[in-house]
């Protein structure tokens, strides 16, 4: 049965979503909106309960159940926020619920369902992937009389969702665009349908990671059509194909559909702390980093009232990590690249000179061969690609041939770690750790002080934003000058440890012929 736009506007006005859910801020991000010369809102779903807006949908369509369906219990496939927002959903009505989850499914999860649920919700795991989950639970729904609670393609979950389109209207009625995130599209399909009604002239932009853009392929198909493959960064919107519904009334209301990468996305994450001290989710960020990118491609977009949603902040903490590496090169203030140096004392220092006292961000050196060493740079950009342009050809002017990595996944990944390997006759290599104070400088003060008596056989460092940075060294020191070198550091005044025994180095990184 098809619903009509104007039944869609009933369901979200009279929705009882409020006996479970709460009514979130929308709040301003001053240092964003600063940035972008354009007022940014954003609604803070991570207030909910369950910290995303699913519980919304999820408990609108349980109060649309009969009084025998309630009885006979519900259930859900799902390994994410929508697990959560049924289980909670479940022990607010005092009713039985079943939670598909994968046997992959991370303990945090499932230990996440089953304290939203407690005694109401029994989670099964099956299956190693999310469609064998989900065909499971299809099965239980049609062996015990269990009613399916969809994540997304179902009118009663679209409404549900409806109700945030209904908050941001009270709380700012002057909104002109606004930016929501999609994955199987129940979030976006409940707000269009109820804004466009009463404010058609809102311009309304689906945001979708570029991993998992599912929406843009219906657009371009005329119908939903299942993609191949999808990324996992973005989790909560990792879905293969659009629900039929949602897509139905994207194609009445929504205006554009825009796609950003992991690296916006973790920028997005850092916009949302500097303004909220919030950690969103990779999928809760989708519209902050759309808005991000959108503005800069439109110059001539200023001072418009611009909204984005933050849908949920349950955020794997162990991605911050990811998240932390990543940020400032979606943000274009960071650029990675490699390139060779002639292995020559000096050479070194000399290509640091080039760098023109720019912070560095990171630094991996090895020595490759006789002749040259292999070096991986992250340098920090105060004007974007423009600086980065300008760096390589001051630094090709000088016979340095570059490989710009800044947006390659393979090297920022993995090679970036794996960057040297052992060298061969190094029989009087040292290996130190040094604490840097992170100031500009501080590589060339180290370099300048040690002089060009000593090769350097390895250097790695990588910014973290504490006020010491942390270096590991290797020199190639004649025993004779042992005693010297040791002067020297004593002069260099930074905190240091020799690293040469230390049983990683031996087993990865030393001379392989040295190697017991």
């Amino acid at each position: 049965m098809t619903v009509s736009n104007s039944e869609y506007l009933h369901k979200i006005l009279l929705s009882p979503v409020y006996e479970a859910a709460v009514k979130t801020d929308l709040v301003k991000l001053d240092k964003l909106s600063a940035e972008l010369n354009n007022p940014v809102y954003l609604k803070r779903e991570d207030q909910q309960p369950v910290k995303s807006f699913k519980l919304r949908g999820a408990y609108n369509r349980l109060c649309q159940l009969s009084q025998r369906q309630l009885d006979a219990g519900v259930i859900a496939a799902s390994a994410g926020n929508h697990a959560q927002g049924v289980a909670y959903s479940a022990k607010k009505k005092g009713i039985q619920a079943i939670i598909v989850m994968p046997e992959t499914t991370p303990e945090i999860k499932i230990e996440a369902v089953r304290n939203f649920g407690g005694e109401y919700v029994n989670v099964v795991l099956h299956g190693t992937n999310f469609d064998s989950a989900s065909l499971h639970a299809r099965e239980l729904a049609e062996q015990h009389g269990y009613t399916m609670i969809p994540p997304f393609d179902n009118p009663d979950v679209i409404a549900g969702q409806g109700t945030i389109a209904r908050e941001m209207l009270e709380q700012n009625p002057d909104l002109e665009i606004l930016f929501v995130a999609v994955g199987g599209g129940g979030l976006i399909a409940g707000i269009s349908v109820f804004l466009k009604q009463l404010k058609p002239d809102l311009k309304i932009i689906a945001v979708e990671s570029d991993e998992s853009a599912c929406l843009q392929a219906a657009f371009e198909a005329g119908h939903p059509v299942e993609l191949p493959s999808v990324g996992i960064f973005a989790d909560g919107v990792a879905v293969k194909i659009v629900g039929a519904e949602p897509f139905r009334l994207c194609q009445q209301f929504v205006d554009e559909v825009v796609t950003v990468n992991s690296d916006e996305i973790c920028a997005a994450i850092k916009d949302i702390f500097d303004d909220t001290r919030v950690i969103a989710e990779p999928a809760g960020a989708l519209s902050v980093a759309a808005i991000r990118k959108y503005v800069k491609q439109h110059p001539e977009i200023q001072n418009k009232n611009i909204g984005g949603i933050l849908c949920g902040a349950n955020i794997n903490f162990h991605t911050l990590r990811y998240v932390s590496e990543r940020c400032e090169l979606g943000e274009q203030k960071e650029a990675v690249f490699a390139t060779r140096l002639p292995e020559h004392k000096g050479a070194f220092r000399q290509f640091c000179q080039l760098l023109g006292g720019r912070a560095i961000t990171e630094f991996n050196y090895r020595y490759a061969r006789p002749e040259e060493a292999h070096v991986f740079v992250g340098l920090r950009l105060r004007q974007g690609k423009q600086e980065f342009a300008h760096i390589c050809n001051n630094l090709e002017q000088h016979d340095y041939k570059l490989f710009d990595l800044s947006d390659n996944e393979m090297a920022k990944l993995h090679v970036r770690y794996m960057v040297g390997g052992r060298p061969i006759g190094l029989a009087n290599e040292h290996i130190y750790s040094f604490q840097f104070p992170e100031h500009p400088g501080a590589l060339m003060k180290f370099l300048d002080t040690l002089g060009e008596r000593w090769n350097i056989t390895l250097f790695h460092y990588r910014n973290h934003g504490a006020a010491d940075g942390l270096v590991l060294v290797g020199f190639d020191i004649p025993a004779d000058s042992q005693a010297d070198f040791n002067q020297h550091l004593q002069q260099l005044g930074y905190h240091f440890n020799e690293q040469t025994d230390n049983p990683a180095y031996k087993f990865f990184l030393s001379d392989i012929n040295g190697l017991s």
